[in-house]
């Protein structure tokens, strides 16, 4: 009997702690952001997203007050990331399947710029300073 409870307490332990392990790292790959996503060309200033399966990085900080074009790489993308809504600025946009689709977006003031695909399931945000 006593064997049966140890054996069981064991068991929670160790799922207890893989339920936690896995929660830890699915919180920190969506806080981390890439350092390059972020590039000044002919300055103007582009933040390069990748859609499929939602967008990565989810957010982004880019500096206000600056041209800024938005870049969307696809690689097979099918999923419902493949059509972009940016609601504040009345944007709707259709990507390639495979490639890539810029969105000027202007010159932005400081704050939150935020949009989704076409169906809201997948968020993304860059937050100009």
């Amino acid at each position: 009997m006593k064997a049966t409870i140890t054996s069981i307490i064991i068991a929670i332990i160790f799922i207890g702690g893989a339920i936690i392990i896995v929660n830890k790292n699915s919180v920190n790959s969506e806080v981390n952001i890439p350092i390059n996503n972020i590039s000044m060309i002919d300055g103007k200033q582009i933040i390069e997203i990748n859609a499929k399966g939602g967008y990565q990085p989810r957010k982004s900080v880019a500096k206000s007050n600056i041209p800024t074009i938005i870049r969307f790489n696809t690689n097979n993308t099918f999923d419902c990331s493949s059509f972009v809504v940016i609601p504040s600025m009345s944007i709707r946009k259709y990507l390639p399947q495979s490639g890539s689709a810029d969105i000027d977006i202007g010159t932005k003031e400081k704050g939150r710029l935020v949009g989704s695909c076409g169906m809201g399931m997948y968020p993304f945000e860059v937050e100009f300073i």
